[in-house]
């Protein structure tokens, strides 16, 4: 790996990928100032039980990151790098609160009105131009809206969190500065692309009034001919490689209510690369690496376990039954995969773990992530139970089969988890299994009720976990690479023996 001899190089090149950022940002923002305001919507108005909700949901997601996730990675590394994990969460969460801000929203979700919006969104809305206390967005309720800031505040909490998940496949080697520079790069090129092709979804309403001007046309063809079209340009349904105004995985028809793809199978493929890019830590597999702190461990479990009742439920972004739903299964899932992970290690290994217990904690909260607005809660406890010996499985066994350096296990649990409750989405949204069903806005006369056909549904899912490998596996490949060659990945053999909590901060986290 290249190395750089002086921080003060290091330190420069992230400053001015930050810079480089901000100031394409304002270029954009120079070339509209004089553009008028975005026309608040004038009707429906929100509830301010959904603005409640939804504001606090972002809370929750916030505490999953900090203090949550940073502690439960924290207390998994040795004592010597527990600052180095802490610093790095902070520090991501930090950084990309503000390229959300600045240019993330837009691209991500913000804007739907460019020639490429079936895979990227444009940069009207840039600097947050056009978003004000009076803008609204659509939810999945016709004529429902809520607060257009509280949408996105909620939604940068997931970008937030999703680079962060990554730090922990090459936790106690990889240089903070190129920490720094390779998540600017990630957040930038692989998850607001991703973001964007599963949520940026045509509004609820708009589907309906195409497919009642279809209604309307009657035998008038050229009347219907247009219609149709307009329909299909809303749903998607003109093909994943055209989608037209919506997302093309809308338009393939993939289910994803909370992020298994965009956020854990997205970092978790991206966490297994770096690991494989950056090689071993020094002493792996001859030395002891064992947690420096399961306490810490826990009450970050702990954190996040509750932190994610506002990333499941939140995901609904309303405060109604499939809010209750989400959350139900969120609870459930989790318990069982807890005691799943618990019971299994408990048969082969003769004795049950804290770390194991909380392993199989977040094992089910990135399994349920997919279904949990579209499962039932027994569907639920089955995924809960199913997917703790599945990761068990990989965090174990294949890790140690094929050798590969994945510190905190991030791609045995987060994308392993992830693909297993994409695939199993496309089975539990059954309602001869117990859950909600398909939702079609086209059907007009039928409550929004469509037909679920298993064949077809999990080719969705397949397509959806295949696009989100490949585009954030060969891409995170070429910016570690990138960053590789600007400012180096590795820290020098001797500062990683030291620990990174003295070679890269000059800190320590305990003081004895």
């Amino acid at each position: 790996m290249k190395t750089v001899p002086h921080l003060g190089t290091a330190a420069k090149a992230v400053g001015l990928g930050i810079l480089a950022a901000a100031l394409l940002a304002g270029v954009a923002y120079a070339q509209d100032a004089a553009a008028p305001a975005a026309a608040a919507a004038a009707a429906p108005t929100p509830n301010p039980g959904d603005t409640a909700w939804m504001l606090t949901s972002s809370a929750l997601v916030l505490m999953m990151s900090i203090p949550g996730l940073a502690l439960f990675y924290g207390g998994l590394v040795r004592t010597k790098n527990m600052l180095s994990v802490l610093t790095q969460v902070m520090a991501i969460v930090s950084m990309v609160g503000v390229l959300w801000v600045l240019y993330g929203y837009s691209i991500a979700l913000g804007d739907t009105s460019g020639s490429m919006v079936a895979y990227i969104g444009g940069f009207g809305k840039k600097f947050l131009m056009g978003v004000d206390a009076n803008s609204t967005v659509p939810t999945f309720t016709n004529g429902h809206v809520i607060p257009e800031y509280a949408y996105m505040v909620f939604q940068m909490t997931f970008a937030m969190i999703t680079p962060a998940l990554i730090v922990g496949a090459f936790a106690e080697r990889m240089k903070f500065s190129a920490v720094m520079l390779f998540m600017l790069i990630w957040v930038t090129f692989i998850y607001f692309p991703i973001a964007h092709w599963v949520w940026a979804t045509a509004a609820p309403d708009d589907i309906a009034n195409a497919a009642k001007a279809l209604a309307a046309a009657g035998t008038d063809e050229a009347a219907k001919t247009a219609a149709q079209a307009k329909l299909d340009d809303v749903t998607g349904a003109v093909g994943w490689l055209a989608a037209g105004s919506a997302s093309w995985m809308n338009g393939v028809g993939a289910l994803d209510f909370a992020g298994g793809t965009v956020v854990h199978i997205n970092a978790g493929i991206a966490g297994l690369v770096g690991a494989l890019m950056l090689g071993k830590r020094v002493g792996y597999g001859k030395e002891q690496m064992t947690p420096h702190s399961l306490t810490m461990t826990m009450i970050g479990a702990a954190l996040l376990w509750v932190g994610w009742f506002g990333f499941n439920a939140g995901s609904n972004l309303e405060a109604n039954g499939t809010t209750a739903l989400a959350f139900v299964n969120t609870m459930v899932a989790t318990a069982a995969a807890a005691i799943s992970w618990l019971m299994v290690e408990w048969m082969f290994k003769g004795k049950p773990s804290l770390l194991g217990m909380a392993s199989g904690a977040v094992a089910g909260l990135v399994a349920v992530t997919p279904a949990s607005g579209f499962a039932g809660p027994m569907g639920s406890v089955v995924l809960g139970l199913l997917v703790s010996p599945l990761c068990l499985f990989f965090v174990s066994t294949v890790k140690n089969k094929l050798g590969y350096d994945d510190a905190l296990d991030v791609f045995g649990v987060h994308c392993v988890g992830g693909i297993f409750g994409a695939l199993a989405t496309g089975i539990l949204v059954n309602p001869a299994l117990g859950g909600v069903g398909i939702t079609d806005y086209t059907n007009i006369a039928g409550n929004n009720a469509g037909v679920y056909a298993m064949g077809p549904q999990m080719i969705a899912q397949l397509t959806a976990v295949l696009a989100t490998l490949l585009w954030s596996g060969i891409g995170s490949a070429i910016i570690y690479k990138i960053v590789d060659l600007i400012v180096g990945l590795r820290v020098p053999v001797d500062a990683e023996r030291e620990g990174l909590d003295v070679s890269e901060h000059g800190e320590r986290a305990y003081n004895y």
